[in-house]
């Protein structure tokens, strides 16, 4: 973090020998305050999102849901073990996410190898549901790229964080968790187009797939523009 060299050159030896090879991210002190609360924003809609598909799960479907909920309920309830664990995962991954950036979670060994294990599971999953993706080949190709570039990311952390580069390892550390986090802002997008549905006619087959390619894209190149700018020298 810029103005406290001594504090990371402590940090990279201690990676180096082995010790403290925690995931955290030390966010600069000019990290934007949108993108803060877009982060809480987000934690809070993935959270909502899967109390209420774990309790449409669990429960018998109601006969007063409007047709595309009740259709899409439906449609997780016949993929329910792949979409528990998925969603479960998910949602194990976000709880935590806070950890990273307190400083006395951050540096957490258990935690780190925890958050990856989890990711890899989120991601993995995630290929399995795309083969029977609502919105077809428009969201399976959204969630195919997407995915995979949040695998990349993760997998790039992990690497800088075995090999002691602090810098490099909260710079991919941030896209991963951005791209994850799209998946949420997917959700106020699928939103309005299900308040729409009567003047655009469009059904979730249809917009599903819009709705991932636009919020995936909305995270990752949000994080990207400011690692590439401001972010270019926060993590030194």
């Amino acid at each position: 973090m810029a103005g406290n060299p001594t504090g990371n050159l402590i940090g990279t030896k201690r990676n180096r020998s082995g010790e403290g090879r925690g995931a955290g991210v030390q966010l600069p002190l000019g990290f934007p305050l949108g993108l803060k609360v877009g982060f809480w924003f987000s934690i809070a809609i993935a959270l909502a999102v899967v109390l209420r598909r774990v309790v449409a799960l669990s429960t018998p479907p109601s006969p007063k849901a409007p047709p595309q909920l009740a259709g899409l309920d439906a449609y997780f309830g016949a993929h329910a073990i792949l979409t528990y664990v998925h969603i479960l995962c998910a949602l194990a991954f976000v709880l935590l996410l806070p950890l990273l950036f307190w400083r006395r979670t951050r540096d957490s060994i258990v935690l780190g190898r925890v958050i990856f294990a989890l990711g890899i599971i989120v991601g993995l999953t995630a290929y399995a549901m795309s083969s029977h993706a609502i919105g077809g080949w428009l969201e399976r190709a959204a969630v195919l790229f997407f995915n995979t570039l949040f695998l990349f990311a993760l997998y790039r952390a992990w690497s800088f964080t075995r090999s002691g580069d602090r810098q490099q390892h909260q710079r991919w550390m941030l896209r991963a968790i951005a791209i994850l986090l799209g998946i949420a802002t997917t959700r106020p997008i699928m939103g309005v187009f299900f308040a729409t549905s009567r003047l655009t006619h469009l059904t979730p087959e249809q917009f599903f797939g819009i709705a991932f390619w636009i919020g995936f894209s909305l995270n990752t190149v949000l994080i990207e523009l400011w690692l590439r700018t401001r972010g270019r020298t926060a993590f030194v």
